[in-house]
């Protein structure tokens, strides 16, 4: 299938396609016009990749997944523990900022209660 259609199939634009096959997640064949051609399989994958960021995994991240990518749904397939850890390891540093973004919260609040108390 050509781009456009797989653009339309998947939600993705053409410029994130040729991004996910610049950095090697998916591949095209060229046709004798030179318009890629994707295999329809190719549908299951960018929908994997664009579930893997919405849950907040860098792209860096999702090359790392390797095959896992490629077996299916993941929202239906069996799960490869590999993309188990990367969820756990994003959810950590998620929980990490969290903490962090409310420590300077407090400070924040701290800071501006005392500001205002000594407002003239």
């Amino acid at each position: 299938m050509r781009i456009g259609e797989l653009a339309r199939r998947t939600g993705a634009s053409a410029r994130s396609l040729r991004y996910y096959e610049q950095v090697g997640l998916i591949t095209a064949e060229r046709r004798d016009n030179g318009y890629r051609d994707y295999p329809e399989s190719t549908v299951t994958v960018v929908g994997n990749i664009r579930a893997l960021l919405a849950a907040g995994l860098a792209m860096a991240e999702i090359q790392q997944v390797g095959d896992c990518l490629y077996a299916g749904d993941l929202a239906e397939a069996e799960v490869c523990d590999h993309i188990i850890e990367l969820y756990e390891r994003r959810l950590a540093g998620v929980e990490a900022n969290l903490t962090e973004l409310a420590d300077i919260r407090e400070r924040l609040h701290a800071e501006l209660g005392s500001l205002r108390e000594h407002r003239s």
